[in-house]
C-alpha cells in the first residue's frame, strides 16, 4: 500500500509540474490573442471593450505587405534548399560508404548548438568578404544554415526507420544506388520530406536574430515587427499581426505532425510483412 500512495503521490507531483510548465510557457502568448481585440493602445488589464479594429490596420499597409512578402519568399526558397540539402545529407549519413558523409552530417547539425548571435555575426562577416553584402541573398543563406539541422534530423529519422531489407531487395534486383533512392527511398518518405519543408520554413518565417545581422533594405516580417515596437500606437496592430503569425504557425506545426505520424504509420505496415 505504502508503494502505491508514494506512486500516486508522485503522480501528483508530476501532475503539478506539468501544469505550471505550461502556463508559464503558454499563458504570455495566449496574452497576445486577448490583446489584440482590446479597444485600447495600452496592453493593460482591465480590457476597455471588444474591437476588430486592429485588424483591419494590417490591410493597405504597404510596408507590412512587403516585409510579408519578403518573408513568404525567404522562407519557401530557404525551406526548399534546406530541406534538398537534408535529403541528401541524411541519407549519405545512413547509406554513404564514407567516414565523410558522416563528418558532413554532424557538421550540418551543428548550428543547432551554436548561439544565433554568433551564427548572425560570422555570417555578416562572410558575406561582407565575398562581396554580398547585407540583402535579401544573404538572409536566404543564412535561414538555409539556421533551418539545415532540422531537417537533417527529421530526414535522417525517416530514413533510419525504413527497413534496411527494402533497399537491399531493391539493389539485389539489378537497381543502382540512384535509382533505389529515387524510386524507393524517396517515395516512402515523402511525407518526413512535407514535415521538413514546413518546419524549415516556420523556423526561417519566424527567425530574427540572423536576418536582423543580414538584413539590408528589404526587411523580413520579423524585422518589420521589431521597427514597429518602438512606437507605442502601433502596439495593437503589432498585437493583431501576432495574432495571425500564431495562428499560421499552429496550423503548419499540426500539419508537419500529422505528416511525420502518417509517414511513421505507413512505414511501420510495410514493415510487418518484411519482418514477418
Amino acid at each position: 500500500m505504502s508503494g502505491a500512495s508514494a506512486s500516486s503521490n508522485a503522480g501528483r507531483w508530476l501532475g503539478l509540474y506539468v501544469l505550471v510548465y505550461i502556463l508559464f510557457l503558454y499563458l504570455p502568448v495566449s496574452l497576445i490573442p486577448i490583446f489584440s481585440f482590446n479597444d485600447s493602445i495600452q496592453a493593460a488589464f482591465p480590457l476597455q471593450g471588444f474591437t476588430t479594429a486592429w485588424y483591419g490596420t494590417l490591410l493597405g499597409n504597404s510596408a507590412l505587405s512587403g516585409a510579408f512578402a519578403n518573408s513568404l519568399m525567404v522562407g519557401f526558397v530557404a525551406a526548399s534548399a534546406a530541406t534538398l540539402c537534408g535529403i541528401t545529407i541524411a541519407y549519405a549519413d545512413l547509406y554513404g560508404r564514407s567516414s565523410l558523409s558522416t563528418a558532413i552530417s554532424n557538421l550540418a547539425r551543428l548550428p543547432i548548438l551554436i548561439p544565433g548571435v554568433i551564427v548572425g555575426i560570422a555570417l555578416l562577416i562572410l558575406i561582407n568578404l565575398i562581396g554580398i553584402g547585407p540583402s535579401r541573398t544573404a538572409i536566404v543563406f543564412g535561414h538555409i544554415l539556421v533551418a539545415l539541422p532540422t531537417t537533417v534530423v527529421i530526414m535522417r529519422g525517416r530514413f533510419s526507420a525504413i527497413p534496411k531489407s527494402i533497399p537491399e531487395a531493391a539493389l539485389d534486383l539489378g537497381a543502382s544506388d540512384f535509382a533505389t533512392f529515387r524510386r524507393v527511398m524517396l517515395p516512402l518518405s515523402l511525407p518526413a520530406i512535407g514535415s521538413a519543408f514546413m518546419l524549415a520554413f516556420l523556423i526561417s518565417f519566424d527567425e530574427f536574430i540572423v536576418a536582423f545581422f543580414l538584413a539590408g533594405t528589404e526587411p523580413t516580417l520579423p524585422l518589420y515587427i521589431w521597427a514597429q515596437l518602438r512606437f507605442p500606437k502601433s502596439l495593437p496592430t503589432v498585437m493583431a499581426l501576432g495574432t495571425v503569425i500564431l495562428a499560421g504557425s499552429i496550423l503548419i506545426a499540426t500539419a508537419a505532425e500529422l505528416l511525420r505520424r502518417r509517414g511513421l504509420a505507413a512505414g511501420a505496415r510495410r514493415a510487418i510483412p518484411t519482418t514477418a
